[in-house]
């Protein structure tokens, strides 16, 4: 199969690409990686009439460390945030989480911002944007505006920004505590497939192996990657015993609303939800354990 037809715009920077969304109108998309938009055009699921590559954008190819966040352009490839040493020091969820994207070869190409824009609910990023409560910068030729990565998703393939609207930038936020453990695992049906569910977790612990804080959360599952951070909050204070991580999983698998499709039932997927979030738990809070005793340096 092939594309429908389309003409063809290269921007060279932030504002040139804003102006040609802006003049192309509804039929524009914005093409960077091409991982998701260029199948789906083969297909024709996607038939826009304007491509705008942005790849040549140097304003949006970038990572770096400003206070308490971690940023990257919306065009930073997800293999060098994979491999980035700040990100991996200061924001292990994310790299943890990209391993899963793909292949190798995808994540070659592939951009962070093109990720959170394809709105994908069983795509890692959106679920690590969701669980670490991510800031997005989002710019056209009106300005810019920031909403948190939760607002950003409305449904499968859908997000809040306007037809002449870019993603500029993810602020990742970093957690400062002494002892922070992060996990990420997925179950998909073969590696470097769709998950059929996500999940992710971190967890920062005090001298006292006590919780301080705690956030996760569950792609594949609900119409858009989901946090919990209302059951996290009831985590603060308390020794994450094994019991009290299967309860928080088992309440938060509950509350979704998993599709169905001929890959795996609603009950497939819910009780894989529950499964994978406790595993996440699990695992993050023993890696924020071998911290503390030393075992796994920061």
């Amino acid at each position: 199969m092939k594309a429908a037809a389309f003409e063809y715009a290269r921007a060279s920077s932030i504002e040139e690409a804003c102006a040609l969304l802006r003049e192309r109108g509804d039929g524009a998309r914005l093409i960077a990686g091409g991982q998701s938009l260029a199948p789906m055009m083969a297909m024709r699921l996607a038939r826009p009439t304007w491509l705008v590559d942005i790849n040549d954008v140097p304003d949006l190819q970038y990572i770096r460390v400003e206070g308490e966040r971690l940023r990257a352009g919306a065009c930073t490839r997800q293999r060098a945030l994979e491999r980035d040493a700040r990100a991996i020091r200061l924001v292990p969820l994310l790299s943890q989480a990209l391993q899963w994207v793909g292949h190798i070869q995808t994540r070659n190409r592939g951009t962070a911002g093109g990720s959170l824009a394809h709105a994908d609910p069983s795509a890692e990023l959106p679920l690590v944007a969701c669980v670490l409560d991510a800031e997005v910068s989002v710019r056209s030729t009106r300005g810019r505006r920031a909403l948190r990565a939760g607002d950003l998703f409305t449904g499968p393939m859908t997000t809040t920004l306007a037809a002449d609207e870019l993603i500029e930038e993810i602020a990742w936020p970093i957690w400062r505590e002494d002892h922070v453990g992060s996990a990420f695992t997925e179950v998909s049906i073969r590696h470097g497939d769709f998950a059929l569910v996500a999940a992710a977790a971190q967890v920062a612990l005090d001298g006292e192996a006590r919780c301080l804080r705690a956030s996760f959360g569950v792609g594949g599952a609900d119409a858009t990657p989901v946090a919990f951070p209302e059951l996290a909050q009831t985590l603060a204070g308390a020794r994450l015993e094994d019991s009290i991580i299967s309860t928080i999983a088992e309440r938060a698998a509950a509350a979704l609303d998993p599709g169905e499709d001929l890959h795996a039932s609603a009950h497939y997927r819910r009780h894989l939800a529950k499964v994978l979030a406790e595993r996440s738990l699990l695992e993050a809070r023993d890696r924020a354990i071998a911290r503390r005793a030393g075992q796994i340096r920061q």
